[in-house]
């Protein structure tokens, strides 16, 4: 089994305008429509049998339909094809009642909440991020984070390192309790200095858009010294291809004991999945 800890799609109604929208912004052509029935094709031939959905709420007037989405498209029992869908929640940083939101999203049975502190404007050590992230975990929400450049905007980078590690230590100062996934490596385009301040953690790290752009060896390195019991496949589709990136990782010198974690057993232990 293969579990991709990090995809996005959009209902079908707006999916073509949207992924539309962020290939001209991004520069960038993506692998499917952004639609589930494309999402369940690509897994199908990449092999995939669990995908995590990551909505982002970029106004807070958002957080119904989007969540109501999220909860809709949700299964985690595999369907007839085998193939199992896993939606996190959103919530925007501007939200008038953060608590009530967040225990809606809990409520709704939704296992995460997705941050993107990019398209929603907001510095990850801000202190409405703070008390979202510290709440979410009182809940027992696991908190995906976006983390380094984004393409559609690389000027503007909200979520550095250095300010997720900040942030950390302000939220935890006893120490991360493991429900944060940092995705992109812990920084898309800044794996220096997430190797130098972030990597060793007591948090996961998915590899959303960072295989078959950073360096192998660097990969394997970081996830080695992080810990690979705490290391995620990640595509970032429709961004890049759920085939491709798992034939590539296949690929770059991870041994089968470390793949059997990467791929499937981190990710299912992580959501309570069977092993």
């Amino acid at each position: 089994m293969i579990l991709d800890f990090h995809t996005h799609i959009f209902p079908e109604n707006i999916a073509h305008r949207a992924v539309y929208g962020l290939e001209f912004t991004g520069r960038v052509v993506a692998y499917t429509d952004g639609t589930l029935e494309e999402l369940r094709l690509s897994m199908k031939e990449a092999g995939v049998t669990h995908s995590v959905v990551l909505p982002i709420v970029t106004k807070p007037g958002q957080f119904r339909h989007i969540n109501e989405f999220a909860r809709s498209i949700t299964h985690e029992e595999p369907d007839g094809d085998g193939l199992s869908i896993i939606s996190f929640g959103g919530i925007h940083p501007d939200s008038a009642d953060y608590k009530g939101e967040l225990k809606i999203i809990r409520d709704m049975g939704l296992k995460g909440i997705k941050l993107h502190p990019t398209y929603q404007n907001t510095y990850i050590d801000d202190i409405r991020y703070e008390r979202i992230i510290s709440f979410a975990t009182e809940l027992g929400l696991l908190i995906s984070i976006h983390c380094g450049r984004d393409l559609g905007f690389p000027k503007q980078v909200n979520a550095t390192p250095s300010r997720i590690r900040r942030m950390i230590t302000d939220v935890f100062p006893g120490g991360c309790p493991g429900n944060l996934i940092l995705a992109h490596l812990g920084g898309h385009d800044m794996e220096n200095e997430s190797e130098q301040l972030l990597v060793g953690g007591n948090y996961y790290m998915d590899l959303a858009y960072i295989l078959r752009l950073a360096l192998p060896g660097q990969i394997l390195r970081m996830c080695r010294n992080h810990g690979i019991e705490k290391i995620l496949f990640a595509t970032d589709s429709p961004w890049s291809g759920q085939k491709e990136d798992v034939d590539y990782i296949r690929n770059i010198g991870f041994t089968e004991a470390e793949l059997e974690q990467i791929l499937y057993k981190n990710g299912a232990r992580l959501l309570g999945l069977p092993l």
